[in-house]
């Protein structure tokens, strides 16, 4: 996908997948089909922002906004966040 056609893009969640809290982890997990995804800290607060009415667009300027970073510096790595898991069916773009 082009990085043009990549900003109009409106991730959502395969379905069968869903990205919940696991209080017996602590920690924020992406649920697959025979599947589970453990997420970095960079990852969780771009899932959580996944909710299939958002563009990559708006997701990228809200995160930029709230840690105050460069969009370009932030576009990228939501860019490659987004295609790894949509390249193992986590995601739909």
């Amino acid at each position: 996908m082009s990085a043009a056609g990549q900003d109009t893009a409106v991730p959502r969640l395969a379905p069968g997948v869903k990205f919940r809290f696991d209080e017996v982890r602590q920690a924020w997990v992406l649920l697959a089909p025979e599947r589970l995804f453990l997420p970095d800290e960079q990852a969780v607060e771009i899932l959580k922002l996944v909710d299939g009415a958002r563009s990559v667009a708006a997701i990228v300027a809200d995160l930029a906004e709230r840690f105050e970073a460069p969009p370009e510096l932030i576009a990228g790595d939501v860019g490659a966040m987004l295609q790894d898991l949509a390249g193992k069916g986590a995601i739909r773009l």
